[in-house]
Order: structure tokens, then C-alpha cells, then sequence
């Protein structure tokens, strides 16, 4: 099994920046692409961001710009680096993760969830 655990999440002013983190634990062979999702109650869970094992970065265009994500392959661990965050960037905070147990078996793996809150 494959574990996410986020933290970094909580309650900042518009304009001022917060980082999130996501470690992965637990028996993998290796971890593919790792994933940022928000979701706000009422709504489907959106990818905010995405970043291949070789670093290959997207991001949805309401926060390209501001949000960076980055990993570190050697600790197993995703971030979110917001800056200039927006009260509409208030949402619980999900990571994901394509995580191959066996050099045969892939799946995907979510974290329990993260809340950001921006004030106005």
C-alpha cells in the first residue's frame, strides 16, 4: 500500500503565499506522476497541477503564474509553493500520486486532504 500525507495547509490573506507538501510512504517500486486537485464543497475535485517523474510541469490556467509544484524523487515528496493567492483558491487541497507497487502493478493513490482557506 502507498500512503499521501499532506501539510502546509491553512488560513492566509489574499496576496500572501503558502506551501504544501505531500509525502508518499509505504511499498512502491516507483512513483510516475504526482498531482495537485482542489475541490470545493458542491464541486468535482480539478487538477490544479502536475509534475512528471522528469519534472515536466502543467498547471491550470487560473493559477499559472502563481503556484509552482515541484518534487523531490529521492524523499518521495510533492509540493505546492502558492504565491499571491486569491480567496477562489480556497478549497481542501488533494495530492495524488501514479505509484507502481511491482514493475506490473500501477495505481493511483490520494491523500486525505488538505484545507486552504484565503481571507479577502
Amino acid at each position: 500500500q502507498v500512503q499521501l500525507v499532506e501539510s502546509g495547509g491553512g488560513l492566509v490573506q489574499a496576496g500572501e503565499s503558502l506551501g504544501l507538501s505531500c509525502a508518499a510512504s509505504g511499498s512502491f517500486f516507483r512513483i510516475d506522476t504526482m498531482a495537485w486537485y482542489g475541490q470545493v464543497p458542491g464541486k468535482q475535485r480539478e487538477l490544479v497541477a502536475s509534475i512528471t517523474r522528469g519534472g515536466r510541469t502543467a498547471y491550470a490556467d487560473s493559477v499559472k503564474g502563481r503556484f509552482t509544484i515541484s518534487r523531490d524523487n529521492a524523499k518521495s515528496t510533492l509540493y505546492l509553493q502558492m504565491n499571491s493567492v486569491k480567496p477562489e483558491d480556497t478549497a481542501v487541497y488533494y495530492c495524488q500520486a501514479r505509484a507502481w507497487r511491482t514493475a506490473s502493478t500501477v495505481s493511483d493513490y490520494w491523500g486525505q486532504g488538505t484545507q486552504v482557506t484565503i481571507s479577502s
